[in-house]
């Protein structure tokens, strides 16, 4: 449901209230091999989301998901909060997501702690130039900061990020960096079609788990993807 003075609700799977808020550079990527979320637990499966009208550039969001008592862990009712303001080329955002169910995201997972997530965005629109950088932050996990780029020229978009991800607390066990760099290349062939490539750079703290020929599990402290793909919507 939707109007005007209203603002709007709706029910059931879709990107989530924080994620639309906070966490731009994770979701920007086509493919996102190697880049680190900001640790937020809640899906975006059984939610119930309201988006206020913009108040002056000011737009308020609230997100509960409903997990039912056939859910791992039993019945449990998560929220996340948002304040997104943006005034002329500027946009800044605020969310919480209190991580309070025992599913991790958008996955059968544990829940790694009931301690909220909190994550800051600011994002500068410069003609054809949109910068972004983002802090996540959940006690006894990890902080991550990101850092962005897209330049729009014609039909063309380029796109550069940098993230880094420390452990902390109980999470700890010495090998607590990880940061990747991704790059992208899109084209866009029609207002249906566009083609792309992408790369990805990962390096950190022996984080990155490899296999050998005898079947044992080893580790590195680099990785690197590559993809290209093309996305037709009807």
């Amino acid at each position: 449901m939707k109007g005007d003075s209203f603002g709007q609700i709706w029910v059931g799977s879709d990107d989530s209230t924080y994620e639309r808020a906070v966490d731009e550079i994770s979701n920007f990527w086509e493919v996102a091999t190697l880049n680190l979320g900001g640790g937020y637990d809640t899906g975006e499966g059984d939610l119930v989301q309201y988006m206020t009208p913009s108040f002056g550039g000011l737009t308020l969001g609230a997100a509960v998901q409903v997990n039912g008592d056939s859910k791992t862990g039993g019945k449990s009712y998560p929220y996340q909060l948002s304040a997104v303001y943006a005034v002329d080329a500027l946009e800044l955002a605020f969310a919480v997501d209190s991580n309070d169910g025992t599913l991790g995201y958008s996955s059968t997972n544990p829940s790694l702690n009931n301690e909220n997530t909190y994550g800051v965005r600011a994002s500068f629109n410069l003609d054809s130039l949109r910068l972004t950088g983002q802090v996540q932050t959940r006690k006894n996990y990890a902080d991550t900061y990101g850092l962005m780029g897209v330049y729009t020229l014609g039909q063309n978009q380029f796109a550069l990020s940098y993230e880094v991800r420390e452990k902390d607390g109980t999470f700890k066990t010495g090998e607590d960096t990880t940061n990747t760099i991704a790059i992208q290349a899109l084209r866009n062939l029609s207002d249906n079609l566009y083609v792309y490539a992408e790369g990805y750079f990962g390096g950190g703290d022996e984080v990155y788990a490899t296999g050998n020929p005898a079947g044992q599990p080893q580790t590195s402290d680099e990785r690197t993807v590559a993809a290209v793909g093309a996305t037709y919507y009807f």
